[in-house]
């Protein structure tokens, strides 16, 4: 399988140019890179200055001297009416079937995401049949990206609510609504969800694997801008979503010693701009691209933004960012005898100081809820046993305290 490397960044930022120019560099590297999109406003073959298709083609470099780049734009739509239709009519026949008015079975078939989960499947089917090394993903904005990583989960939890796992549970409730006599016509049903259940494993196993899977955050230099991008890590490390690199693109040149008012604007912006990135700590290394002069379009001219984003390093996904600016890693710590014992479960994310967090106990996992995102950690076998005594939060993380249950120790 290609590793699957994900473009995404607040609106506007340039993630579509920094992930084209990330494509071209892997294939003027000489390894097979396919740069695909995800991004409804279809600004990727802009960049590339090529007419894009829902199948992959080989981008012509204009004269550039590589091989190997390809790029296509995802057509959701088109998705959804060669994947998706046949799997509504199943589930319209079960709900009409289950005493379901028509209109309303109509209804329950049309699920939100949909399109943009069926996209996400795309891109792991021609990660996995295609013979190119990476597959480089030109996302939708932050918000529109989130919203796709979590889409997986959110499907299955509700697939497994509406019809179990287990075959024969699915085949017994059909058979109980239908009637044994049409369990046959309402089995394939059962098979076309189970198709779709595998599918969204596969796609939860993609996303998890950090040999796998990986996002670059696309910034810049701007507070606003900034502040979503801790947001983002925060969020992405709720999901186990690995972030490897944090790019800050469009600083202003430094005019040096030159005077005058453009020198003085300049001077005065990238300053603004250095101190934005300053108080970006904990988060790694921070790459950073100048503005341009001139729009890079076309494949020279992202082989130049390459060339300053990436220098000599390799532009293929690598290690992530400091375990403490991202991703939930679970430590747990302390001790002691009985009903005397005391212990901490040491949860990593990325927190700024304004963040909203909520946590609760449900049965053996921790809800946590940062800014409104809502995430079920499950508790160490050891923990499983023990109520929370409070908790205490910090940039890089929260940590949360726990005693033995007196009721499960009679």
């Amino acid at each position: 399988m290609s590793q699957v490397l994900l473009f995404t960044g607040k609106g506007g930022v340039g993630k579509t140019t920094l992930a084209a120019a990330t494509a071209a560099s892997l294939a003027a590297s000489g390894r097979k890179a396919l740069v695909v999109s995800t991004d409804p406003a279809h600004s990727l073959g802009d960049a590339l200055d090529v007419r894009l298709g829902a199948s992959p083609s080989e981008v012509d470099t204009a004269g550039a001297s590589l091989g190997g780049l390809f790029a296509c734009q995802i057509d959701p739509r088109g998705l959804v009416d060669e994947a998706w239709g046949d799997l509504r009519g199943h589930l319209r026949t079960v709900l009409a079937g289950a005493g379901v008015d028509e209109l309303d079975a109509e209804e329950l078939t049309v699920l939100p995401g949909v399109e943009e989960l069926l996209a996400l499947a795309e891109v792991r089917r021609l990660a996995v049949s295609g013979p190119w090394e990476v597959v480089v993903v030109d996302c939708g904005p932050t918000a529109e990206t989130l919203r796709l990583l979590s889409l997986p989960e959110a499907f299955a939890g509700y697939l497994e609510r509406l019809f179990p796992t287990h075959r024969r549970v699915v085949r017994g409730l059909l058979a109980g609504v239908a009637g044994t006599g049409t369990v046959e016509k309402w089995d394939a049903t059962a098979d076309a969800l189970s198709r779709l259940a595998e599918r969204l494993d596969a796609l939860r196993s993609m996303l998890a694997d950090p040999a796998s899977c990986s996002v670059r955050l696309v910034l810049t230099p701007e507070r606003v801008v900034a502040a979503e991008t801790r947001r983002t890590l925060t969020a992405l490390a709720l999901q186990g979503i690995r972030v490897d690199s944090v790019i800050a693109n469009r600083l202003v040149p430094s005019p040096g010693a030159a005077r005058g008012a453009a020198a003085s604007w300049l001077r005065t912006r990238r300053q603004e701009q250095d101190a934005v990135l300053a108080e970006l700590t904990g988060i790694g290394e921070i790459r950073t691209v100048d503005h341009r002069a001139s729009e890079p379009v076309g494949v020279p001219a992202l082989l130049e933004v390459a060339a300053q984003l990436y220098g000599d390093s390799d532009p293929s996904p690598g290690a992530a960012v400091p375990p403490g600016a991202q991703g939930s890693l679970l430590e747990v710590s302390g001790g002691g005898r009985g009903l005397d014992a005391r212990y901490s479960l040491r949860i990593a994310l990325p927190l700024a100081d304004d963040t909203e967090l909520d946590l609760a106990r449900v049965e053996d996992d921790l809800a946590l809820t940062v800014d409104g995102r809502r995430r079920l950690v499950a508790l160490p076998s050891l923990l499983r046993r023990c109520i929370v005594t409070g908790a205490e939060m910090d940039s890089a993380g929260v940590t949360v305290g726990f005693r033995p249950d007196p009721s499960l120790w009679r």
